[in-house]
């Protein structure tokens, strides 16, 4: 099924009505108000033609994989199609992308091949690996359980609080050349803020340490180049941007060759199936295909490769998503009792803001707001150690993200639900 075009080509911006139009969530109503989806950055809603490509996998093409009948040949062929998609997604190749459960899953499981052994190297004692305070604990714990499994020390980079941003000076102390892997994000999904992992990634190189990168909250709303990036590992997922619970990883060739994967011994050694464990979920990983062409009809119907359309896509939604950030932050600012943070509009950041309302609890912030029909996450968001760091350990923060749903008016009425709640 072939997506509506979203591009306003007169404009080259963004067709926010004929996005909205596609995802049949945005029909539903609570309390009597049609729901504001402010939750994306923990998972967006899915568009139709997503759903009804798994619906035609599963009622038409369904098998396991490598076997000489139609099916199996068809589920080879879609899955194949799959990596290309991603592959143009993210700027690698198909033979480098491979998927998994979720994005911690698919960490878990290259932090112990990477400790197995890299090319017949393995890690131990006197080996460090570093991470930061800033992200998302499914790019820390996976390296904190290999530490503690192989004897590897672990090194952590500050959160300049002030900033919501990275120590750098730290970073810089941190990578020696002790330093075999730097684990960092490439945006907060907790505070919006964008890090400079091209940047990061050379400090790595400069030791021989290797680069894994989250870009789970990401990938959403910035086209990855992992060329540019310099990462030598990425992980993502698919429910982040418009598509079903599915992760991907993309790791160079290379690499994904040489590392000791868990496995079984009969399932493929070749990259990158030797990085997926057991049968996929197929109809997951079409949907995250379609998600991906989902994505790319954002950037117009005719003209160009699949990545160029990606590519006057993510302008759009990068103007789009600037705009509503703009005015949730400064509306937000305007409240007497909430405080915000992360970097402010105008400096690299996502459209994600997290904030707190003065004696209120984020449980008790989001369930106003859920009264009103705006949905909006709270608590930590796994990103507990940064949410720590800021003294919300215990009460939490609210979260309010934009998608490509997301309109100036939806902001307003979630701005008009704090406001009546101070009040």
């Amino acid at each position: 099924m072939t997506a509506p075009n979203a591009l306003d080509t007169r404009t080259d911006s963004l067709d926010v009505a004929a996005a909205r139009a596609q995802f049949p969530a945005l029909a539903r109503v609570h309390a009597g108000q049609p729901v504001a989806y402010f939750d994306g950055p923990g998972g967006t809603q899915v568009p139709r033609a997503v759903a009804d490509a798994m619906v035609d996998y599963l009622y038409h093409h369904n098998a396991n994989t490598h076997w000489a009948y139609p099916t199996s040949a068809e589920t080879d062929a879609l899955l194949s199609g799959a990596r290309e998609a991603v592959a143009d997604l993210l700027g690698g190749a198909p033979g480098e992308i491979a998927f998994g459960a979720n994005m911690t899953t698919l960490t878990y499981h290259v932090a112990r091949s990477i400790g197995r052994g890299v090319g017949g190297k393995s890690l131990g004692a006197g080996d460090e690996i570093v991470v930061t305070e800033l992200d998302h604990q499914g790019n820390v714990a996976p390296w904190q359980a290999l530490a503690e499994e192989r004897g590897v020390t672990l090194r952590t980079v500050r959160l300049d609080t002030a900033t919501g941003r990275l120590d750098w000076d730290d970073l810089a102390a941190k990578i020696g050349p002790r330093t075999r892997l730097v684990a960092i994000g490439a945006a907060s999904n907790a505070l919006g803020t964008v890090t400079d992992v091209a940047q990061a990634a050379a400090m790595a190189r400069a030791v021989g340490a290797l680069t894994f990168v989250d870009a789970v909250h990401y990938t959403p709303h910035n086209l990855v180049n992992v060329r540019a990036l310099g990462a030598d590992f990425l992980a993502c997922s698919a429910y982040k941007f418009y598509g079903p619970h599915v992760g991907i990883l993309w790791g160079r060739a290379e690499l994904l060759e040489s590392l000791d994967v868990p496995k079984l011994a009969p399932a493929p050694d070749e990259a990158p199936e030797r990085l997926e464990t057991g049968t996929q979920n197929h109809e997951g990983i079409v949907g995250a295909a379609a998600a991906v062409d989902f994505l790319a009809s954002l950037g117009g119907a005719e003209g160009g490769t699949r990545r160029e359309r990606l590519a006057r896509a993510y302008a759009a939604l990068h103007d789009a998503g600037e705009a509503l950030v703009t005015r949730l932050w400064n509306g937000l600012a305007a409240i007497d009792g909430v405080t915000t943070y992360g970097p402010p509009p105008g400096t690299p950041r996502t459209p994600t803001i997290s904030f707190v309302v003065d004696g209120h609890h984020s449980t008790q912030v989001a369930e106003h707001l859920a009264r009103r029909g705006v949905f909006a996450s709270h608590g930590d968001y796994y990103a507990s150690v940064c949410v720590g760091r800021l003294g919300h350990a215990e009460h939490g923060m609210v979260r309010a993200g934009a998608a490509c749903y997301t309109t100036a008016d939806e902001v307003d009425r979630l701005l008009d639900g704090v406001s009546a709640l101070t009040r």
